[in-house]
């Protein structure tokens, strides 16, 4: 018999991503290099080569990952065309994040900007169709202020889809 377990099991926030990549044994390596990420647990699938579960640590997070297994649906983000997440990630330093990121050989979609609400925040995609934002935290806003020049900014936003 087994003691009581906690809700949320230790090492975890309330909610924690889970990502399908296409070759998660290679997402794994990307992520330690473009994010310093720790590699925590690996489980291989019976076949001893695909990764049927997987956690790494970025900063104080925990992210799960696997391969694809079109069996159960679960497919990546380049198998289904395209993903409608991103992740969101704060460094001390975003430059020095974006820098060692795309070094990594993630896809510049934003360099490093400072946005209306406070942040420094740059957009990449890794080579697993998974696309992140980084931030630095760079100035404390009132929600009015955030308000304010978040009018300003849409006011100069294009009227046209970006393709």
């Amino acid at each position: 018999m087994t003691k009581s377990a906690t809700p949320v099991p230790p090492r975890f926030h309330t909610v924690t991503p889970y990502l399908i990549a296409k070759g998660a044994a290679q997402a794994i390596e990307f992520y330690k290099k473009a994010f310093g990420a720790e590699e925590i647990y690996r489980m291989p699938a019976p076949d001893g080569k695909t990764v049927m579960h997987a956690e790494i640590k970025i900063g104080d997070s925990i992210v799960m990952l696997a391969d694809e297994f079109p069996q159960m649906n679960c497919l990546s983000p380049l198998s289904r065309g395209g993903t409608t997440v991103s992740l969101h990630l704060y460094f001390s330093d975003v430059d020095a994040a974006f820098k060692r990121a795309t070094h990594a050989g993630a896809q510049v979609k934003m360099p490093p900007t400072n946005m209306f609400w406070g942040d420094r925040m740059a957009k990449i995609a890794d080579p697993f169709g998974h696309e992140w934002s980084l931030a630095t935290h760079v100035e404390d806003l009132t929600a009015e202020e955030v308000a304010r020049r978040g009018l300003e900014a849409m006011s100069k936003m294009p009227t046209k889809e970006i393709p």
